[in-house]
Parts: structure tokens; sequence; C-alpha cells
């Protein structure tokens, strides 16, 4: 078998297996599960084939993959089915087929009594294909197709609980939110299209790079446009309401979302086109800003969140703040690396926050607080969802903080005037972010720690083991999320050869900052847990012996009734709470950035409709009913005449021909 036949099977696979998952899923449902798992199994495999055949990318000398072939011969921008595999494409690719095969297989245990796992495992399926299309797409126009797909595909799996209003709500706002920013990301890439004269995106970054290529036209324009889909793909200010939000789905949704996909197209497509955003010193600040924002903002609503999937959402938002950052100072391989760790951890996070949540019975940390004995419940998820806090923190010598460094020591690179292409301002407004964001970030990983696992009060039912798809799961994701980190010595040969070893200087305020993060969380903590005793909050709601998945959405349907909004609880044992005294209440709610959409643009809408509905009825409808009224009326006049008395018939004939001659002589006479 060829590399570009490999390369070609890698999403047709998972495509095809969806295909056959929707047709057969009810009339021969033994055939799901394989379904699921074998193609998605398949394509990881042929995606690990492709990496290794690729060698150590261009880096190395390896010349990147390409194929061809014309899909329409436009007149004028031709658009091409093509294929583009160089080392950012190869390992991405990896991370992809490797996570949603996990997510896969985790299904088949979370969603075991689920009725429309068929459809599930079927759109997980294209899903993964759509990402993978797009991972490899050299063609923009083909490049948008699973982009696109990859927005529906979003909308049916956040709204897989659709019995629920948080899940149909999230859905739909998941959709519309992300194809706010599609719109101006569609017509940028048609604009660079115009400046270019190609789809192609290799020939883009050659024309920008070359020292005989010409500069853009437009490149500051194309930039913010493309950047508006970015910003609503990946979840970044001010389009990342809809990520919070989307954990109204199944968990391990959230992870694919979270880990491999979606959200991480974003980060891969600017990586893609880095140099048409170097073109630009205003798009890069933009950038700069849009993740410093990003990152800060997102970390100080995870410290306020009750739900433990909203602090791993608003993690993930970041975390993907860090990546843009990197791609603000001109480290497409600083950002690559760190979204292919990210990915690793936060699928482990993810999927062992499903664990807790059965064993728990409930989605609050505020309510695991008051139990005990949940770590000896589940060790597998425990052990596991330690190592993946620890690398999120960033806690050497785990994957998260190589990853994190190499994206810190490019920041401080540009800050210090080494990067040309970007100004220092860029580069400090990253660096100072990124450290902040440093000690928040472990700040609430040690919350979510603490309170999931060390709470105090009566024992956590046994539920039973879970399904050791599950835990085995859990173990596989485990060793990329510790060891992954010491590749960043042999990954520059895989990216552009930039260097990706930590530096001593961000290392030790990096690091430093994250163990002061989690020591203050740690001091707090033990102020604040002598409350939880003190202070019940409500009772578990979710029913104890359900299934996962069951259990998962009992939780999130009885969550506000039990302990207030889905965002918080009124918890005074919260060291998330003491620590951010007054700005806690906004950042429970995301700053309230929700609240002033609906009042730039829900409510002037919704009023906007109100007028036209009124002039509707009783403008334009009152000319509809005149229209019809009047011959209605006339009709009824005509018809009191129509008596059937030949008599009157005659008399009103004689009064006529009676009037017409006077008429006639009045006329005649007058003449």
């Amino acid at each position: 078998m060829t590399t570009t036949t490999a390369a070609v099977l890698v999403p047709l696979l998972p495509f095809l297996g969806a295909a056959a998952g929707l047709l057969l899923g009810r009339r021969a449902p033994g055939f799901v599960r394989p379904l699921a798992v074998l193609p998605t199994l398949g394509a990881a495999a042929l995606a690990v084939l492709v990496a290794v055949r690729q060698g150590g990318g261009e880096g190395a000398g390896k010349a990147p993959l390409h194929a061809a072939t014309r899909l329409a011969d436009t007149g004028s921008v031709p658009i091409d089915l093509a294929l583009h595999i160089d080392g950012f494409a190869a390992l991405v690719a990896v991370l992809v087929g490797v996570v949603a095969c996990c997510v896969q297989i985790y299904s088949t245990g979370y969603l075991r009594d689920d009725a429309r796992y068929p459809s599930y495992a079927a759109l997980v399926s294209l899903f993964t294909a759509a990402m993978l299309l797009v991972v490899y797409s050299d063609d923009l126009i083909v490049l948008l197709v699973g982009w696109e797909i990859m927005g529906i595909c979003s909308y049916f799996l956040v709204g897989h609980y659709w019995e629920t209003a948080a899940a149909r709500s999230a859905s739909l706002k998941a959709f519309l939110v992300t194809k706010l920013g599609d719109v101006p990301f569609l017509i940028g890439i048609f604009v660079l299209a115009g400046d270019t004269g190609t789809f192609r995106i290799s020939q883009i970054v050659t024309r920008l790079t070359s020292s005989a290529g010409t500069p853009l036209d437009h490149p500051t324009l194309i930039a913010l446009l493309l950047l508006a889909g970015v910003a609503g793909k990946s979840a970044q200010f001010p389009l990342h309401t809809w990520l919070p939000d989307a954990m109204a789905g199944p968990t391990p949704v959230s992870a694919l979302i979270h880990a491999a996909t979606m959200v991480a197209a974003g980060v891969y497509f600017i990586a893609r086109l880095l140099p048409v955003f170097v073109s630009s010193a205003a798009a890069l600040a933009v950038l700069a800003a849009m993740a410093a924002v990003t990152m800060v903002g997102s970390a100080l609503a995870a410290l306020a969140q009750d739900d433990i999937k909203r602090v791993l959402a608003y993690s993930t938002i970041g975390q993907l703040g860090y990546m843009t950052g990197a791609l603000a100072v001109d480290d497409r391989g600083a950002a690559v690396f760190h979204l292919i760790t990210h990915g690793a951890f936060k699928a482990l996070l993810f999927l062992g926050a499903g664990v807790i949540i059965h064993a728990a019975g409930t989605n609050s940390l505020a309510a695991m607080s008051r139990m005990s004995g949940l770590a000896q419940r589940i060790p597998d998820a425990f052990w596991t969802t330690t190592i993946g806090l620890l690398a999120l923190a960033a806690i050497p010598p785990f994957a998260g903080f190589f990853s994190k460094e190499a994206v810190l020591g490019a920041a401080e690179h540009a800050a210090t005037g080494h990067e040309p292409a970007v100004p220092t301002g860029v580069g400090w407004t990253v660096l100072v972010a990124g450290l902040l964001t440093a000690l928040l970030t472990a700040a609430y990983a040690g919350r979510l720690w603490l309170l999931a696992f060390r709470g105090t009060g009566e024992r956590v039912p046994d539920h039973g083991k879970q399904p050791v798809a599950m835990n085995v799961v859990l173990w596989v994701l485990f060793i990329p999320a510790a060891g992954l980190g010491p590749a960043y010595g042999t990954l520059p040969d895989w990216f552009d050869g930039k260097a990706l070893a930590p530096t001593l200087t961000t290392s030790v305020l990096g690091t430093g900052m994250a163990l002061v993060g989690a020591l203050v969380m740690y001091g707090a903590w033990r102020h604040t847990s002598a409350r939880a005793a003190r202070v019940p909050l409500g009772a578990v709601a979710a029913h104890p012996d359900a299934a996962d998945a069951v259990s998962e959405v009992e939780a999130i349907a009885t969550h506000e009734a039990a302990y207030g909004s889905i965002a918080g609880a009124p918890d005074p044992a919260d060291p998330g709470r003491l620590l951010l005294g007054p700005l806690h209440r906004h950042a429970a709610a995301g700053f309230h950035l929700d609240a002033v959409y609906t009042a730039l643009f829900v409510r002037p809408v919704r009023a906007a409709a109100e007028l036209v509905r009124f002039l509707d009825r009783e403008v334009v409808e009152t000319y509809v009913r005149g229209a019809g009224g009047a011959p209605r009326l006339l009709g009824a006049a005509v018809r009191r005449a129509q008596t059937g008395n030949v008599q009157t018939y005659l008399g009103a004939l004689l009064a006529g021909s009676l009037v017409l001659a006077v008429a006639a002589v009045l006329v005649a006479a007058g003449a």
C-alpha cells in the first residue's frame, strides 16, 4: 500500500463506518459496535503508518506528501481534492485517530444501555472523518467541507440528550455561535483566494514565504476575517460562550470535542496558514490580545465553576489560548506541540470525569466535597485523573509542563526582540498572560482534585466496577499524558526546526507560579473545608444504580434544583469562592458575556421580529383583508338585489329606462 493510498483511507474509513452505522444501526444492532470501533481503529493505525513513512517531516529534510485531483474547474480559481501531509499534519492526524478510537471504545461501555447509541456512534465516526479531512486537506474549499460537517455533528452530539432543556439549548447555541464566526471565515477564504489566485494552502504559503513571493493585497482584512471563524470554532474570546454549555452532551463527546476535533481545528488552521497572519502586525496584535483575554478570563471562570465538566471546559478554552498565543508570536511548533499534549491529557480528564460523575452520582463539586471514599471506589480514575491534572497544571515532568514551557519560551523570545516579524508588545502580552494563567490553572486544578477526592462526610455508595473498556482507555491515555513531554527533543524535526526545549527563565517562573497557585488553593481549602460538615447543601439527585450515561443526564437535569445554578453552588466551603471574593459571582456567570449578547443582539432581534409581526398583522394584513372584503361586500349587495321577483325586475328596468330617457333629454337640451 502506498503512502498516498493509506492517507486517503485515513478519513475515508471512519466515513464509511459512519454511513454503514446509520444504515444498519436498527436493522443489525449486533454490528453497531464493530462498525463504530474497527474503522476508527483502522484509521488510527493508518495515520500512524503515514506518520512513520513521513519520517521526521520537513524539518528533517523529508518532503511533504502531495497528491491532488481536480474537482471543479470554476474558470477562475479551481477546486482540487488535494492532500498535503507534512510533520504537523501527520502527528495531528495520529492524535485525532487515537483519541477518537479511545472515545469509541469508552462509549461502548458508557452508553451501553442507550437506545440511541447507533446514531451516536455513527455521528462520532463522521465527526472523526471530518476532522481528519481538515487535517490532511490542501484545498481551502475541501477543508471548509470538513469544517462545516464538524459543526453539524457537534449540534447533534451535544443535543444527544434532547429530552433535557439544557441539551437542546446547548446544541442550538453551539451551532449558532460557531456559524456566526463561519460567515466572515468564508468571506476571508474567498478574499484570500482572490489575492493569491488559488485555494491550495501549500501554494499560498509558498507564495508568502519564498524569496520571489509577493505580499497579499489585503493581509489584515484576510487575517481578521479568518480569525473570526477560528474564534468561533476554537472557542476563543468573544465567541467562546458555547463551549461550557456544550457540557450538556455525553462525556465522551466532550472528550472528543475538547481533545482532538472541533476546537483543535481552529488552532491547526492558523498553524497551516500562519504566514498569512504574520503578514500583518495588526492581526498578530489582535491574536495576542484575544489569547491573553481568553487565557486569564477562562482561568478565573474555571475557578468559580461547580460542575466538574464546566471546570474542564473553561480549562480547554484557556489552554487553547496558550496555543493561539504561541501562534501570535510566530511559533507554530510550540502551538501544535501543546495541541498534541493537551489532546492527550484533556481526553483523559474528560473520560475520567465521566467515571467520577457516575461513582458520585452528581456532577457537583460541592456535593462531592461532602462525601468521602470516592478515590477508593474508583482507583483507576483517581490515579489517571491525578496525572491528568498535574499535566494540566504544567508540573514537571509531565507532558503539559514541556509543551506549556515551549509556548512561554516562544513568548519570551519574541518579547526580547529576537523575532523580527513579531512586535515586542505582542510577546510581552502573551508572556505575562501565560504566567498569570499558569498560577490560576494550578489553582483550579488543585481545587477540582481536593473537592472531588478529599471530601468528608458520608461514604460514597458502591455502584460496582466500571466496564473494563472504560478503565483500559484511561490507562492508554495516561501514557502520553505522563510521558509525551520528552518528545520536545525530536519534534523540531517534524515541525519547522525551531527548538522546543524549556528555557531556564520561563521554566522557573512558570513552575513557580504553578506551585504558588497550588499552595494558595490548598491553604484556602484547609481554611474552608471545616464548613462543609456544618453546611449541608442538598441531596445527590442522580439515580445511584443507573448506567453511566443515565447517571450523567440525571445529574445535569437535576443539578439546578438541588444545588442552584449549573455554573455554581451556594457553597461557603468552596475555596474558590474565598479566593475570588466579590469576583466569584461574576466569574461563575462567565463574566456575564451571555447577558451582554442578550442585550446587544438577542433583544434587538426579538424587538425587530415583534415589529415585523405587528406590521405584517396590522398593516399588510389590513390591506389583504380589505382587498378580500370589498368584493365580498359588493357581492352581498348584488346578491340582495337578486330577489327572483319578475315584477321587481320589470319595475327596475322601467325605472332605469325612464332615468336614461330623462338624462338623454337633458343632455340634448343642454346641447
